[in-house]
């Protein structure tokens, strides 16, 4: 394997041996019994333990249910937080909610108020979760923003703010006459909460960081739709942000990035070979209907949506770009099958042991510094007899060049040549380890992607820019 080549190998091993509640139209438009069905319908639909798993804990802390309405949420925050303040903009809803709840559990405030007008009265920094469940999907875009902004002040320094909304369609089945509502990208939704900052009286600033963002499992499971999304996020002070996100999203895989890395690799892949060596390697895994995959490092969903439609597995993808899983989701819209997105951090995500028949990652432990600890992790999450397939760009033993060590150092990347990486997994607990030097073949590949990219230079250039151009042709000939 060639020092320039940033060799590639893959390793292939087996482990042996309802509903939450919600603000109903904002608007007051249509009957109170299309509404009353509209909610019923949606209460079928909901898995609200699913939802209430997302939380940070809330045990003792203030909870501020926004758009609480009859309480199917409320009652299940009230039996740990120390306080729940149940908001909603009708009287008779939250009325409802007081009714069911009220005689119950005595640390709950129940307010009939609209929480787009300035005579809400939240004390600043007097809250630890903000909790809402399809609400700013009835709000306009002017709303959102400022509602975000004040949301922001209310919360305690380290507080969270979780919020669940329907995006792109409705998911349910029945007609409206009347339906107010923004199906809105994902995208809109993280852009406004990333861009939000507060200060304090002591002039220091705070933001939000995204801690998760997913589609809902229940209804990728029953419906194969990844419309419903959540985010969960934390007021942090500006210098708590996560770099190596920001640099990811910011500079690595910009909207423009991954749009490009898009054009030379093929829809819905962002690396090297897309769908040729992602069919070459998925077929190696025998899949089987039914079984659960993780995808570490996820990309835009190319490898995810040929693994769910040919072998009718389910598949969770996880990043950490949120560029990328938002990208990602909206590829899946119509595509019906069974792929759930998530931006999480691979080395703090935690599942139960067991949980997975097969984890599948290409192209992205190379950002990972500490590769044995993730090892040990994918060895618990799989089922007995589990597998894990691995592709990755490794390095020739030795010293790199000048060159090259500063490409790995400006990419952040952490390069180990073949035989050691197999060894990682060895000792991680693997067996039947197979590493394999794909640089030959990764190199073909390339040269037929650059080549490809050449010929067709003035078709790039008309969607993306000159230095656009440049980088992909100067990355793949260090590559």
């Amino acid at each position: 394997m060639s020092e320039q080549g940033a060799g590639q190998g893959t390793k292939e091993q087996s482990v042996p041996a309802t509903v939450g509640s919600r603000e109903i139209s904002l608007s007051g438009q249509g009957s109170k019994e299309e509404r009353l069905a509209e909610l019923e319908e949606l209460e079928l639909q909901t898995d609200h333990q699913g939802v209430l798993a997302i939380l940070p804990s809330y045990a003792g802390k203030t909870v501020l249910e926004l758009g609480a309405g009859i309480g199917r949420f409320t009652g299940e925050l009230a039996k740990e937080a120390g306080h729940v303040i149940a908001l909603d903009f009708i009287d008779s809803v939250i009325k409802k909610n007081e009714e069911i709840n009220g005689d119950i559990y005595k640390n709950i405030t129940f307010m009939c108020a609209d929480v787009t007008s300035p005579e809400l009265k939240i004390e600043d920094n007097s809250v630890d979760i903000v909790f809402s469940n399809w609400l700013l999907m009835y709000l306009n875009d002017e709303e959102v923003e400022k509602l975000i902004g004040r949301i922001v002040k209310w919360l305690k320094p380290g507080g969270h703010i979780f919020i669940r909304e329907s995006c792109f369609h409705q998911s349910g089945d029945s007609k409206r006459k009347v339906n107010p509502t923004h199906y809105r990208e994902p995208r809109f939704y993280t852009k406004v909460f990333k861009e939000c900052h507060s200060y304090d009286q002591e002039g220091n600033s705070f933001e939000l960081s995204l801690v998760t963002s997913k589609c809902i499992g229940a209804y990728v499971k029953s419906k194969k739709n990844q419309n419903q999304i959540c985010w969960l996020w934390e007021k942090v002070k500006c210098t708590e942000d996560k770099g190596f996100q920001r640099f990811l999203d910011n500079v690595q895989y910009k909207s423009t990035g991954i749009l490009r890395y898009e054009r030379v690799f093929g829809e819905g892949y962002v690396s090297t070979g897309g769908f040729e060596t992602t069919k070459e390697f998925v077929d190696k895994l025998d899949l089987k209907a039914g079984q659960k995959v993780l995808d570490v490092g996820c990309g835009i969903g190319g490898g995810d949506f040929y693994m769910a439609e040919t072998y009718d597995v389910h598949v969770l993808g996880i990043d950490l770009s949120i560029n990328m899983v938002s990208f990602a989701i909206e590829r899946a819209i119509g595509r019906s099958c069974s792929v759930e997105f998530e931006v999480a951090d691979c080395t703090t995500k935690e599942y139960a042991e067991n949980t997975f028949d097969v984890i599948y990652s290409r192209d992205t432990i190379l950002h990972i510094q500490d590769k044995p600890a993730l090892f040990r992790n994918f060895f618990k999450w799989l089922k007995p007899g589990g597998k894990v397939l691995i592709s990755d760009y490794c390095r020739s033993p030795g010293t790199p060049s000048e060159e090259f060590a500063a490409y790995i150092k400006q990419r952040g990347y952490d390069l180990h040549d073949v035989k050691t990486y197999g060894k990682m997994l060895e000792d991680a607990g693997f067996h039947d380890v197979v590493a394999e030097d794909r640089t030959d073949q990764f190199l073909r590949v390339l040269e037929r992607e650059l080549g490809e990219t050449e010929k067709n230079k003035e078709a790039f250039l008309a969607d993306f820019t000159q230095e656009d151009y440049d980088d992909v042709v100067e990355t793949g000939t260090l590559k």
